[in-house]
């Protein structure tokens, strides 16, 4: 965990460092695309800023599927869609364009339907999470393919006992646009040795199954050994199945099944806090971005049909640096990763998404990553002759908690401190 004393909160690098309350402040007016940032200001309702286009939500347009980008990396601008959120951490969608879903780490799911914000929560649960740490709280939502159907969906918050809760909920019986903040069904509860690095993301994968990012348990340079220890699920991605009538199952092909020295929820190890990872919706490919320790932040990539069971290498590496000891490391059976940066550039890499969008063609297949600290924005792309090309587009002041992704392909940034949810979009 960072050593730093910056009292911003980064959910997944700084120490307890708690953030500092909210600033009242009048409610946003619109103002233009992203060039500068106004100061950091939370306000008391949720409030829709005007697209420039004619609606919110992307309306549908045939993709564009092109090999490359034209040109990369493309020149992009965030565009404020939302703002007067409080502390979000998350954005979703459940396979429906109309609605979003953005996360409070209070302890709130708020839902944006047809471009207008409820002003009654989705969910909330703040009765049950502990938030008071800074990498704790509720910390995001993934809904099952079958959503529309079934009512059910998946929680991953911060218990107030500390420790780490997967809970699934359904939708009300008398109102199907709310959940049943009475129907908790724990799926999954991991102790917590410290306040920090909790992971926090799910995602359903294109196979069905749910995949859980869990850190290493938190403190500095993983003093307890978790994300190389294979019978503890701290420092790991863990893949289940959730089926509607139990908790949960291990898929017959998780690959260290029947093992008896590895725990078989296990995909993949040797991960210090996964804060933020995604399924390219194409490809299939997984993206991990793994929050560093002092001194690189980086994206690791699992390809699709991979049997699982790779190792990225915390805490015998940080990035595609050794790090215990900093001198000498063998990495023959590790995964480095296929980009990284410095902590000259930032301090808490925010994993994004592969644009697979229809409305800018010339941000197709790149890969948005930012970092909480600096507010830089980075595309990431394999060219044909499979060497990973890193460009950084932006440059905010944008306290970027998370990437988020709609329906349609269309992805967003979130600002943490100034409440604000971003669209990114290409430069006229």
């Amino acid at each position: 965990m960072r050593q730093a004393g910056i009292c911003l909160f980064v959910l997944t690098v700084l120490m307890a460092c708690a953030p500092a309350g909210p600033t009242p402040s009048p409610t946003y007016t619109p103002y233009p695309t992203y060039t500068s940032m106004p100061p950091a200001t939370e306000t008391p309702t949720a409030t829709p800023i005007p697209a420039t286009s004619t609606s919110v939500l992307p309306t549908p347009i045939t993709p564009i599927l092109s090999p490359t980008p034209a040109p990369f990396p493309p020149i992009v601008v965030l565009e404020p869609a939302f703002t007067g959120f409080q502390a979000p951490v998350y954005l979703t969608h459940a396979g429906e364009e109309s609605r979003l879903f953005v996360v409070e780490k209070a302890g709130r799911i708020r839902v944006i339907e047809n471009g207008q914000i409820s002003s009654t929560a989705f969910l909330d649960i703040t009765h049950r999470v502990e938030s008071r740490g800074s990498e704790q709280g509720l910390l995001s939502v993934a809904f099952p393919p079958d959503f529309a159907t079934s009512g059910v969906f998946y929680v991953h918050y911060t218990d107030r006992g500390g420790d780490t809760v997967v809970a699934r909920y359904r939708l009300r019986k008398d109102d199907p646009d709310q959940a049943n903040p009475d129907s908790e069904e724990t799926i999954l509860r991991i102790e917590q040795p410290a306040s920090n690095h909790n992971g926090g993301q799910l995602q359903f994968g294109p196979d069905g199954y749910l995949y859980i990012g869990m850190g290493d348990g938190g403190e500095a340079g993983d003093p307890w050994g978790n994300a190389q220890n294979p019978q503890v699920l701290l420092g790991k991605m863990l893949r289940v199945e959730v089926p509607d009538s139990s908790s949960y199952r291990i898929p017959n092909d998780n690959p260290f099944v029947g093992r008896h020295d590895v725990r078989s929820e296990i995909w993949a190890l040797g991960l210090r806090n996964p804060w933020r990872f995604s399924f390219d919706r194409v490809r299939g490919d997984l993206y991990i971005a793994d929050v560093g320790q002092d001194r690189y932040e980086e994206v690791n990539l699992q390809l699709a049909g991979s049997p699982g069971g790779e190792n990225y290498g915390w805490d015998l590496m940080e990035g595609s640096h050794c790090f215990e000891p900093p001198t000498a490391c063998d990495a023959t059976e590790l995964v480095l990763p296929v980009a990284e940066y410095d902590h000259t550039w930032g301090c808490s890499i925010t994993g994004g998404y592969v644009y697979r969008g229809a409305r800018y063609p010339q941000m197709y297949g790149v890969y948005f990553f930012g970092d909480f600290c600096s507010g830089r924005i980075w595309g990431l792309w394999q060219q044909p002759s499979t060497d990973w090309e890193k460009a950084l587009l932006l440059e905010t002041d944008v306290n970027i908690s998370s990437f988020g992704e709609d329906a349609a392909g269309e992805i967003y940034a979130i600002g943490y401190d100034d409440s604000t949810i971003y669209r990114i979009i290409a430069a006229p």
